[in-house]
C-alpha cells in the first residue's frame, strides 16, 4: 500500500512537471509570435502573445519586456490626452514588472526615465536616470540627461524670475538678458545653485567617458550661462559666460568632427 501511494504520488509530480514544461513552451511560442508583430508595428496584436506570455511563464523576462516596449510604442510622447496618458502609465507599470525582476535592467530604466520626462515629470526622470547611473556608472547617456533634466529645472526658474520684472520682461522682448536685480538673483540662486552643480558636474562625467559627446558639451554650455545669472559679482558673471562659449565651441567643433568622420550619419543628432 505504501508503494502504491508512493508511486501515486509520483505519478501526480510527473505529470505536474509535464504540465509546467508545456506552459514555458507554449508562452515562448506566444513570445516569438509576439515578436514578429512587434516587429511588424502590429503592436496590440503583440501585446495580446506577450501577455499571454507572461501568464503562461511569470518568469519570462523577454516576454516582459517585450510587452513594456509594445505600450511605450503606442505612446505620443508629450501627448496629454486621456487615452494618451494610460497608454504611458500603461508602460511606466509594465517596466515596473521588469524592474521587480531585474533592478538593474539597463533598458526597462532608461524607457521609464524617458516615459516621465516628456510626462513631464522631471523630478521622476531624473529619480530613474540616477538609478541608471549606479547600475551601469560607464554608461555616459544617463549623465547625460540629468544634466539635461537639471538645465530644465533651471531654466524655468530663471525664466519665472525674470518674467516677474517689468525691466528684464522689455529686455528678453528684444533679446538681452541683463544682470538680474539683486533681490531676484539671490532667491535664484538659492533655488538653483545645487542644481547647477549637479547638472554640469553630470555633464562633465558624460563628457569624460565620451570625449566627443558634443550634445552634453552644448548643455555645459547652457549651464554655465544658468550659472552666470546666478553669480554675485560681474567678474564671475563674465568668466561664466567665456567659459559658455567655450564649450559651445568645443560642441560645435566635436560635432562637425563627428559629421565628417567615416560612415558618420549626414542627419543631425537630436
Amino acid at each position: 500500500m505504501k508503494w502504491c501511494k508512493l508511486a501515486g504520488l509520483a505519478g501526480v509530480l510527473v505529470l505536474a512537471v509535464a504540465s509546467n514544461a508545456c506552459k514555458k513552451l507554449e508562452a515562448r511560442d506566444h513570445l516569438n509570435k509576439g515578436v514578429v508583430e512587434f516587429r511588424s508595428a502590429h503592436f496590440q496584436a503583440a501585446i495580446d502573445h506577450f501577455q499571454q506570455a507572461v501568464t503562461l511563464d511569470p518568469g519570462l523576462l523577454n516576454a516582459k519586456l517585450y510587452l513594456a516596449e509594445s505600450y511605450f510604442s503606442q505612446y505620443a510622447p508629450g501627448g496629454q490626452s486621456a487615452d494618451n496618458m494610460k497608454i504611458a502609465h500603461a508602460a511606466i507599470d509594465a517596466f515596473q514588472k521588469v524592474l521587480d525582476d531585474d533592478p538593474s535592467n539597463a533598458t526597462a530604466l532608461a524607457y521609464t526615465g524617458l516615459i516621465y520626462y516628456n510626462l513631464p515629470d522631471l523630478p521622476k526622470a531624473k529619480e530613474y536616470e540616477q538609478r541608471r547611473a549606479q547600475a551601469n556608472p560607464n554608461d555616459p547617456e544617463p549623465y547625460y540627461w540629468i544634466g539635461v533634466i537639471d538645465w530644465n529645472l533651471v531654466a524655468k526658474s530663471d525664466t519665472t524670475a525674470r518674467s516677474s520684472d517689468q525691466k528684464l520682461q522689455q529686455a528678453n522682448a528684444h533679446g538681452d538678458l541683463p544682470p538680474l536685480p539683486e533681490k531676484v538673483r539671490a532667491d535664484l540662486a538659492q533655488k538653483n545653485a545645487s542644481l547647477i552643480d549637479e547638472g554640469m558636474q553630470a555633464l562633465q562625467k558624460a563628457v569624460d567617458l565620451k570625449p566627443n559627446y558634443n550634445e552634453a558639451m552644448a548643455y555645459l554650455n547652457l549651464l554655465y550661462r544658468q550659472k552666470a545669472d546666478i553669480e554675485e559679482s560681474q567678474d564671475a558673471r563674465e568668466a561664466d559666460l567665456k567659459n559658455a562659449g567655450d564649450w559651445l565651441a568645443k560642441a560645435l567643433a566635436a560635432r562637425a568632427q563627428t559629421s565628417n568622420a567615416p560612415g558618420a550619419s549626414s542627419g543631425t543628432t537630436q
